[in-house]
């Protein structure tokens, strides 16, 4: 099949870089490319907050005193 594909200039030097180092044609590397790109599965993981069991050591009542320890300007 042939198409007219418009690349980003970092996108085509990436291209002709690797045209010359395996010495083949555009169309044999950006089909190599798009093959690699199509068979990598999306990674569906769930995201996990992980936590410390540990208690805070601030009193968050004050919020400019808590401002002042994260700033590093006062001492917990």
């Amino acid at each position: 099949m042939r198409t007219t594909v418009t690349l980003d200039d970092d996108v085509a030097a990436a291209i002709e870089h690797l045209r010359r180092e395996r010495h083949v044609g555009v169309s044999a590397v950006v089909n190599d490319l798009v093959r690699r790109g199509l068979s990598r599965s999306c990674s569906s993981a769930q995201f996990v907050q992980r936590t410390s069991a540990g208690h805070a050591r601030l009193d968050i009542t004050d919020v400019a005193e808590v401002l002042d320890v994260l700033d590093g300007s006062a001492a917990p």
